[in-house]
């Protein structure tokens, strides 16, 4: 059973910074892509950014694109999204996901995003980032 923990929000002013972790557990990381969605009050969840533990590719939303960071730790099992240049418009619920996607997609893109996150049912409690301009 696909388990992820999302930890690392907080508070903070527009132009700081946070990192987001996703404890992964109960399924064969190195073969699932890993996603961050965020979902803002009122709105619906939106892709953020993913990376494929296969062959390590990274996709990022046109939004956080030059000021978020996702990497991964295989051996620990965890992904990583440092926030950088935190804008009061990414105050959000974030939330981390995981599919095996190899088949349709070996690489991360805006497509598996999508895929990820009609399929992805074990939605956990996310991490709150509030940021205050």
């Amino acid at each position: 059973e696909v388990q992820l923990v999302e930890s690392g929000g907080g508070s903070v002013q527009a132009g700081g910074s946070l990192r987001l972790s996703c404890a992964a557990s109960g399924f064969t990381f190195d073969d699932y892509a890993i996603g961050w969605f965020r979902q803002a009050p009122g709105k619906e969840r939106e892709a953020v950014s993913c990376i494929s533990s296969s062959d390590g590719s990274s996709y990022y939303e046109d939004s956080v694109k030059g000021r978020f960071t996702i990497s991964s730790d295989n051996a620990k099992k965890t992904v990583y999204l440092q926030l950088n240049s935190l804008k009061p418009e990414d105050t959000a619920v974030y939330y981390c996901a995981a599919e095996d996607l190899r088949v349709l997609f070996p690489s991360c893109t805006a497509q598996t995003m999508g895929v990820m996150k009609r399929l992805f049912e074990s939605w956990g409690q996310g991490t709150q980032v509030t940021v205050s301009s």
